[in-house]
Protein backbone atom coordinates (compact mmCIF):
# COMPACT_ATOMS: atom_id res chain seq x y z
CA UNK A 1 0.00 0.00 0.00
CA UNK A 2 2.90 2.51 0.84
CA UNK A 3 4.54 1.67 -2.41
CA UNK A 4 1.06 2.42 -4.28
CA UNK A 5 0.60 5.20 -2.41
CA UNK A 6 4.00 6.77 -2.97
CA UNK A 7 3.95 6.03 -6.62
CA UNK A 8 0.37 7.67 -6.89
CA UNK A 9 1.81 10.34 -5.59
CA UNK A 10 4.99 10.66 -8.18
CA UNK A 11 2.01 10.61 -11.03
CA UNK A 12 0.02 13.36 -8.99
CA UNK A 13 2.96 15.72 -9.05
CA UNK A 14 4.34 15.04 -12.57
CA UNK A 15 0.72 15.41 -13.58
CA UNK A 16 0.21 18.92 -12.00
CA UNK A 17 3.59 20.54 -13.22
CA UNK A 18 6.17 19.45 -15.62
CA UNK A 19 3.79 17.34 -17.82
CA UNK A 20 1.25 20.19 -18.22
CA UNK A 21 3.55 22.69 -18.31
CA UNK A 22 5.74 21.32 -21.09
CA UNK A 23 2.45 20.46 -23.50
CA UNK A 24 1.11 23.99 -22.77
CA UNK A 25 4.77 25.00 -24.51
CA UNK A 26 5.22 22.71 -27.07
CA UNK A 27 4.47 23.34 -30.75
CA UNK A 28 3.28 20.44 -31.66
CA UNK A 29 -0.68 20.73 -30.41
CA UNK A 30 -1.06 22.92 -33.38
CA UNK A 31 -0.20 20.60 -35.90
CA UNK A 32 -3.20 18.48 -34.91
CA UNK A 33 -5.39 20.17 -31.92
CA UNK A 34 -7.69 16.86 -31.61
CA UNK A 35 -4.39 14.35 -30.80
CA UNK A 36 -3.40 17.11 -28.26
CA UNK A 37 -7.30 17.63 -26.67
CA UNK A 38 -7.47 13.94 -26.08
CA UNK A 39 -4.27 14.36 -24.06
CA UNK A 40 -4.69 17.56 -21.95
CA UNK A 41 -8.05 15.67 -20.87
CA UNK A 42 -6.28 12.41 -20.50
CA UNK A 43 -3.77 14.50 -18.32
CA UNK A 44 -6.82 16.14 -16.10
CA UNK A 45 -8.52 12.76 -15.55
CA UNK A 46 -5.24 11.19 -14.51
CA UNK A 47 -3.81 13.91 -12.29
CA UNK A 48 -7.12 13.93 -10.23
CA UNK A 49 -7.36 10.06 -9.64
CA UNK A 50 -3.40 9.65 -9.04
CA UNK A 51 -3.87 13.21 -6.51
CA UNK A 52 -7.12 11.73 -4.50
CA UNK A 53 -5.84 7.59 -4.81
CA UNK A 54 -2.05 8.87 -3.39
CA UNK A 55 -4.14 10.11 -0.68
CA UNK A 56 -6.56 7.61 0.18
CA UNK A 57 -3.81 5.00 -0.04
CA UNK A 58 -1.92 6.67 2.50
CA UNK A 59 -5.13 7.42 4.87
CA UNK A 60 -5.57 3.62 4.26
CA UNK A 61 -2.26 1.81 5.21
CA UNK A 62 -3.13 1.22 8.74
CA UNK A 63 -6.41 -0.46 8.12
CA UNK A 64 -5.09 -2.93 5.55
CA UNK A 65 -2.32 -4.56 3.49
CA UNK A 66 -4.38 -3.39 0.14
CA UNK A 67 -7.16 -1.01 -1.16
CA UNK A 68 -9.78 -3.46 -0.97
CA UNK A 69 -9.04 -4.75 2.22
CA UNK A 70 -8.55 -0.88 3.97
CA UNK A 71 -12.08 -0.03 2.61
CA UNK A 72 -13.74 -2.65 4.18
CA UNK A 73 -12.02 -2.24 7.31
CA UNK A 74 -12.63 1.41 7.03
CA UNK A 75 -16.14 0.65 6.25
CA UNK A 76 -16.32 -1.60 9.67
CA UNK A 77 -14.86 0.67 11.54
CA UNK A 78 -16.80 3.60 10.88
CA UNK A 79 -19.98 1.35 11.92
CA UNK A 80 -18.95 0.48 15.47
CA UNK A 81 -16.74 3.82 16.17
CA UNK A 82 -13.28 2.32 16.73
CA UNK A 83 -9.85 3.15 14.91
CA UNK A 84 -6.86 -0.11 14.18
CA UNK A 85 -3.98 0.01 16.59
CA UNK A 86 -1.59 2.43 14.75
CA UNK A 87 -4.01 4.91 13.29
CA UNK A 88 -2.87 8.24 13.30
CA UNK A 89 -3.96 11.69 13.20
CA UNK A 90 -2.24 11.78 10.27
CA UNK A 91 -4.07 9.02 8.29
CA UNK A 92 -7.50 10.39 8.92
CA UNK A 93 -6.51 13.56 8.03
CA UNK A 94 -5.27 12.25 4.63
CA UNK A 95 -8.43 9.97 4.71
CA UNK A 96 -10.36 13.61 4.74
CA UNK A 97 -8.45 15.29 2.59
CA UNK A 98 -9.24 12.50 -0.05
CA UNK A 99 -12.92 12.74 0.85
CA UNK A 100 -12.98 16.65 0.78
CA UNK A 101 -11.22 16.69 -2.28
CA UNK A 102 -12.90 14.36 -4.76
CA UNK A 103 -16.63 15.85 -3.50
CA UNK A 104 -15.45 18.84 -4.34
CA UNK A 105 -13.97 18.24 -7.31
CA UNK A 106 -17.44 16.35 -8.24
CA UNK A 107 -19.68 19.03 -7.04
CA UNK A 108 -18.05 21.22 -8.71
CA UNK A 109 -18.19 19.96 -11.91
CA UNK A 110 -22.26 19.65 -11.27
CA UNK A 111 -22.73 23.06 -10.18
CA UNK A 112 -20.31 24.41 -13.26
CA UNK A 113 -22.66 22.46 -15.75
CA UNK A 114 -26.21 23.56 -13.51
CA UNK A 115 -25.21 26.89 -13.70
CA UNK A 116 -23.95 26.79 -17.78
CA UNK A 117 -27.24 25.39 -18.50
CA UNK A 118 -29.71 27.88 -16.68
CA UNK A 119 -27.36 31.14 -18.54
CA UNK A 120 -27.69 29.32 -21.64
CA UNK A 121 -31.56 28.52 -21.20
CA UNK A 122 -31.88 32.13 -20.34
CA UNK A 123 -29.30 33.47 -23.24
CA UNK A 124 -31.44 31.79 -26.06
CA UNK A 125 -34.57 33.31 -24.37
CA UNK A 126 -33.22 36.89 -24.70
CA UNK A 127 -32.04 35.96 -28.17
CA UNK A 128 -34.75 34.75 -29.19
CA UNK A 129 -36.90 38.02 -28.43
CA UNK A 130 -33.87 40.38 -29.38
CA UNK A 131 -33.29 38.84 -32.16
CA UNK A 132 -34.15 38.15 -36.10
CA UNK A 133 -33.45 35.04 -38.00
CA UNK A 134 -30.82 34.96 -40.94
CA UNK A 135 -32.59 34.22 -43.58
CA UNK A 136 -29.95 32.58 -45.60
CA UNK A 137 -28.58 30.32 -42.87
CA UNK A 138 -31.08 28.24 -40.79
CA UNK A 139 -30.14 28.25 -36.74
CA UNK A 140 -28.66 31.39 -37.03
CA UNK A 141 -29.61 34.73 -35.39
CA UNK A 142 -28.60 38.64 -36.03
CA UNK A 143 -28.65 40.73 -33.06
CA UNK A 144 -28.43 44.54 -33.56
CA UNK A 145 -25.21 45.35 -32.21
CA UNK A 146 -22.53 47.55 -33.72
CA UNK A 147 -19.54 45.60 -32.94
CA UNK A 148 -18.78 42.75 -34.52
CA UNK A 149 -19.90 39.59 -32.53
CA UNK A 150 -20.49 35.93 -33.38
CA UNK A 151 -20.84 32.78 -30.89
CA UNK A 152 -22.82 29.71 -30.60
CA UNK A 153 -25.49 28.72 -27.84
CA UNK A 154 -25.58 25.11 -27.25
CA UNK A 155 -28.77 23.50 -26.15
CA UNK A 156 -29.60 19.68 -25.71
CA UNK A 157 -32.71 20.19 -28.22
CA UNK A 158 -32.42 23.75 -29.53
CA UNK A 159 -28.92 25.37 -30.63
CA UNK A 160 -28.11 28.74 -32.43
CA UNK A 161 -25.24 30.79 -33.91
CA UNK A 162 -25.68 34.67 -32.99
CA UNK A 163 -24.23 37.18 -35.12
CA UNK A 164 -24.31 40.94 -34.59
CA UNK A 165 -25.27 43.43 -37.34
CA UNK A 166 -21.75 45.23 -37.31
CA UNK A 167 -20.29 41.74 -38.33
CA UNK A 168 -22.50 41.49 -41.32
CA UNK A 169 -21.67 44.73 -42.56
CA UNK A 170 -18.01 44.09 -41.69
CA UNK A 171 -17.25 40.97 -43.52
CA UNK A 172 -17.62 40.01 -46.89
CA UNK A 173 -19.57 37.03 -47.83
CA UNK A 174 -17.08 34.29 -48.02
CA UNK A 175 -15.71 35.04 -44.62
CA UNK A 176 -19.23 35.36 -42.95
CA UNK A 177 -19.53 31.54 -44.49
CA UNK A 178 -16.25 30.73 -42.45
CA UNK A 179 -17.24 32.63 -39.29
CA UNK A 180 -20.26 30.51 -39.62
CA UNK A 181 -18.55 26.91 -40.76
CA UNK A 182 -16.45 27.87 -37.61
CA UNK A 183 -19.28 28.67 -35.24
CA UNK A 184 -21.26 25.36 -36.17
CA UNK A 185 -18.04 23.49 -35.76
CA UNK A 186 -18.33 24.13 -31.76
CA UNK A 187 -21.90 22.80 -32.07
CA UNK A 188 -21.31 19.84 -33.94
CA UNK A 189 -18.20 18.76 -31.91
CA UNK A 190 -19.49 19.36 -28.10
CA UNK A 191 -16.49 21.78 -27.16
CA UNK A 192 -18.81 23.53 -24.82
CA UNK A 193 -18.38 19.91 -22.65
CA UNK A 194 -15.00 19.89 -22.75
CA UNK A 195 -14.32 23.85 -21.95
CA UNK A 196 -17.00 23.33 -19.29
CA UNK A 197 -14.67 20.67 -17.65
CA UNK A 198 -11.75 22.57 -17.61
CA UNK A 199 -13.26 25.52 -16.11
CA UNK A 200 -14.18 23.36 -13.54
CA UNK A 201 -11.23 22.25 -12.71
CA UNK A 202 -10.04 25.75 -13.01
CA UNK A 203 -12.80 26.87 -10.64
CA UNK A 204 -12.41 23.97 -7.98
CA UNK A 205 -9.02 25.29 -7.63
CA UNK A 206 -8.63 28.77 -8.71
CA UNK A 207 -4.71 28.43 -6.69
CA UNK A 208 -3.64 26.19 -8.82
CA UNK A 209 -1.52 27.30 -11.68
CA UNK A 210 -1.81 24.10 -14.17
CA UNK A 211 -5.39 24.32 -13.95
CA UNK A 212 -5.54 28.12 -15.73
CA UNK A 213 -2.97 26.95 -18.27
CA UNK A 214 -5.10 23.76 -19.16
CA UNK A 215 -8.05 25.67 -19.41
CA UNK A 216 -6.04 28.74 -21.67
CA UNK A 217 -4.46 26.00 -23.97
CA UNK A 218 -7.91 23.55 -24.25
CA UNK A 219 -10.08 27.13 -25.13
CA UNK A 220 -7.32 27.67 -28.14
CA UNK A 221 -7.20 23.86 -29.28
CA UNK A 222 -10.62 23.81 -29.63
CA UNK A 223 -10.70 26.84 -32.07
CA UNK A 224 -8.03 25.25 -33.94
CA UNK A 225 -10.23 22.29 -34.26
CA UNK A 226 -13.52 24.86 -35.21
CA UNK A 227 -11.22 26.44 -37.76
CA UNK A 228 -10.02 23.44 -39.18
CA UNK A 229 -13.74 22.74 -39.95
CA UNK A 230 -14.43 26.18 -41.17
CA UNK A 231 -11.37 25.52 -43.58
CA UNK A 232 -13.41 23.07 -45.58
CA UNK A 233 -15.70 25.74 -46.07
CA UNK A 234 -13.09 28.99 -47.46
CA UNK A 235 -9.36 28.97 -48.44
CA UNK A 236 -7.04 29.48 -45.19
CA UNK A 237 -6.47 33.29 -46.20
CA UNK A 238 -10.53 33.91 -45.70
CA UNK A 239 -10.37 32.61 -42.58
CA UNK A 240 -7.18 33.99 -41.16
CA UNK A 241 -8.43 37.33 -42.66
CA UNK A 242 -11.88 37.09 -40.61
CA UNK A 243 -10.52 35.89 -37.67
CA UNK A 244 -7.96 39.04 -37.63
CA UNK A 245 -11.26 41.27 -38.35
CA UNK A 246 -13.23 39.87 -35.64
CA UNK A 247 -10.65 39.24 -33.27
CA UNK A 248 -9.48 42.62 -33.50
CA UNK A 249 -12.35 44.21 -32.20
CA UNK A 250 -13.09 41.58 -29.50
CA UNK A 251 -13.17 38.48 -27.75
CA UNK A 252 -16.07 36.15 -27.14
CA UNK A 253 -16.33 33.38 -24.70
CA UNK A 254 -16.22 30.28 -26.64
CA UNK A 255 -19.46 28.65 -24.02
CA UNK A 256 -21.27 31.56 -25.48
CA UNK A 257 -22.65 32.54 -22.33
CA UNK A 258 -20.34 36.16 -21.89
CA UNK A 259 -19.65 38.45 -24.45
CA UNK A 260 -17.22 40.92 -23.84
CA UNK A 261 -15.10 43.54 -25.15
CA UNK A 262 -11.33 42.95 -25.47
CA UNK A 263 -9.46 45.45 -22.65
CA UNK A 264 -6.39 45.80 -24.29
CA UNK A 265 -3.18 44.80 -22.21
CA UNK A 266 -5.27 43.27 -19.89
CA UNK A 267 -6.84 40.90 -21.91
CA UNK A 268 -6.38 37.22 -20.07
CA UNK A 269 -5.77 34.92 -23.49
CA UNK A 270 -4.99 35.85 -26.51
CA UNK A 271 -7.18 33.05 -28.94
CA UNK A 272 -6.48 34.82 -31.81
CA UNK A 273 -3.12 35.45 -32.95
CA UNK A 274 -1.64 31.72 -32.89
CA UNK A 275 -4.90 30.63 -34.81
CA UNK A 276 -3.85 33.60 -37.75
CA UNK A 277 -0.43 32.45 -37.69
CA UNK A 278 -1.37 28.86 -37.79
CA UNK A 279 -3.70 29.69 -41.06
CA UNK A 280 -1.10 32.04 -42.69
CA UNK A 281 1.57 29.20 -42.53
CA UNK A 282 -0.06 25.71 -41.82
CA UNK A 283 2.35 23.71 -40.15
CA UNK A 284 2.89 20.21 -41.33
CA UNK A 285 -0.09 17.62 -39.35
CA UNK A 286 1.67 15.24 -36.89
CA UNK A 287 2.81 11.80 -39.17
CA UNK A 288 0.70 8.53 -37.91
CA UNK A 289 2.98 7.16 -36.04
CA UNK A 290 3.14 10.31 -33.49
CA UNK A 291 -0.18 10.37 -33.59
CA UNK A 292 -0.37 7.23 -32.18
CA UNK A 293 2.41 7.74 -29.87
CA UNK A 294 0.58 10.27 -28.51
CA UNK A 295 -2.56 8.19 -28.40
CA UNK A 296 -0.86 5.20 -26.40
CA UNK A 297 0.43 8.27 -24.32
CA UNK A 298 -2.77 9.49 -23.03
CA UNK A 299 -4.22 5.74 -22.61
CA UNK A 300 -1.19 4.67 -20.84
CA UNK A 301 -1.85 8.25 -18.67
CA UNK A 302 -5.74 6.80 -17.70
CA UNK A 303 -4.64 3.44 -17.43
CA UNK A 304 -1.51 4.19 -14.48
CA UNK A 305 -3.65 5.20 -11.67
CA UNK A 306 -6.12 2.78 -11.87
CA UNK A 307 -3.51 -0.18 -12.68
CA UNK A 308 -2.09 1.30 -9.46
CA UNK A 309 -5.06 1.43 -7.48
CA UNK A 310 -6.47 -2.21 -8.79
CA UNK A 311 -2.86 -3.96 -7.93
CA UNK A 312 -2.73 -1.80 -3.85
Amino acid sequence: MFVTAVALMIVAVLLAGPVPIWLATADWPARSPAVALVLWQAIALAGGLSMIGSLLSFGLIPFGENLFEGIRSLAGHLVTGTLPAGTSFGSVLLLCAALILGSHLLLNLAATFSRAGRQHRRHRHLIGLLSDPLPSHSGTRVIEHDAPVAYCLPGATRSATVLSRGLLQLLNADQLRAVIAHERAHLLQQHHLVLLAFKSWHSALPWFPIANRAENAVALLVEMLADDQARRVVDDRTLATAIALVGSAHEVDPLGTDVELADGPDHPFDLVTPRVRRLITPPAPLTPSAVLFVAAGAAALLLLPTLLLSLA
